[in-house]
């Protein structure tokens, strides 16, 4: 039968099996927390894979300290398919700067533009509070780095993880007239 080709709204995708319009995201809470870690680790697995370190931080990353996430100040937000938790993210506001993390969306559901709903949704959701976004990604990470550029991110710096790792950093800097919007 052979791939599809790619949906609208999925680009660079190889394929995308449905549009996200199906896909509602929200606030998450401290029920959220086991579903959250679940799909978090599916998620930073291929990551893992690419870069030969199963101690990649958002696989090590504990319940308690998902948890205590969830209940401190950051912004975390959920995505979900009906009932079931597809993706999540994490702000942490530091002054002018979010920094954007844990960017996850499950195995199954990736490649149909469910990561990039979740990090719109987070952009929107710290709106108006900062003038710039941060993240990082493993500099070898091609579909994290095309979907980060295709929303307005781009390349600051390159330094290596606690592991030895080559991280890419990212910026986004958006102006007080459109942080509110």
């Amino acid at each position: 039968m052979g791939t599809p080709p790619p949906a609208y709204g999925c680009p660079g995708a190889l394929w995308c099996a449905e549009p996200v319009t199906d896909v509602t995201i929200a606030a998450a809470g401290l029920a959220d927390a086991g579903e959250i870690l679940t799909v978090q680790r599916a998620a930073y697995l291929v990551e893992a894979q690419r870069y030969r370190d199963v101690f990649l931080p958002p696989l090590t990353e504990t319940l308690d300290e998902v948890r205590a996430a969830l209940a401190g100040p950051d912004v975390v937000l959920a995505a979900r398919r009906g009932t079931r938790l597809v993706g999540s993210v994490r702000a942490r506001l530091d002054g002018e700067t979010a920094h954007v993390g844990r960017l996850s969306v499950a195995p199954d559901q990736q490649g149909q533009g469910v990561g990039g709903r979740l990090l719109d949704a987070v952009e929107q959701a710290c709106a108006g509070r900062v003038t710039r976004f941060a993240l990082f990604t493993g500099a070898d990470s091609a579909a994290n780095l095309s979907l980060y550029a295709g929303r307005g991110y781009r390349v600051v710096a390159h330094r290596p993880d606690e592991n030895g790792n080559r991280l890419a950093v990212l910026e986004k800097t958006v102006s007080s007239a459109h942080s509110g919007a």
